[in-house]
């Protein structure tokens, strides 16, 4: 990847670790959320069919697709990216779906761009889930939940950076660079 300069940090992250994190948190988050659909509706809401796991793999698609559009959508909103400056895809070699920017954006920005579909594609449909005794929802959610591993490490190691220091998201490795400052001067 060409950057402006050498950046003063790297962040690298390791997908194996990550990996396991997001198998962790899926398990302790599907979990939780079968005791609290057991406590509030005191019947549960599990039934295995065909249909309930069609359903769940065609929300788990969706919600997939909706999580990648709403880190996009911070993007754009509070890294005042331009259609042109994002990414998205899918890596077939790390197995997973993405999105980022080729844009250079602050710290702050790129906080709220990553936490943006774990509130909308994850903690959100997991409570309404729970609420409707859902467990197709909650579980879609869960996965959802735990696929938010690699986002959830990379906003771990940016809340050690200052706030207002810039971050390229390195499209092809799962690293991130930091600069203090502004590394394109105009």
């Amino acid at each position: 990847m060409d950057l402006p300069r050498e950046p003063d940090r790297t962040i690298t992250f390791h997908i194996k670790k990550i990996q396991i994190q997001a198998l962790i948190i899926t398990i302790a988050t599907l979990v939780l959320g079968a005791v609290m659909m057991a406590f509030i509706h005191l019947e549960s809401g599990f039934n295995i069919t065909f249909l309930n796991f069609f359903l769940w793999l065609v929300l788990y698609i969706i919600l997939i697709i909706l999580h990648e559009v709403f880190h996009l959508i911070g993007f754009v909103i509070w890294g005042k990216c331009n259609r042109s400056d994002l990414v998205y895809g899918i890596n077939r070699e790390l197995g997973v779906a993405y999105a980022g920017t080729k844009k250079i954006i602050q710290n702050q920005a790129m906080k709220k761009a990553l936490l943006l579909p774990f509130w909308l594609t994850g903690f959100l449909p997991f409570i309404i889930g729970i609420w409707l005794n859902s467990a197709v929802l909650m579980t879609v959610s869960a996965f959802l939940i735990g696929g938010g591993a690699g986002d959830f490490s990379m906003y771990q190691q940016l809340r050690k950076v200052k706030k207002d220091a810039y971050i390229i998201d390195d499209i092809n490795e799962p690293k991130l660079y930091v600069f203090e400052e502004n590394p394109i001067t105009d």
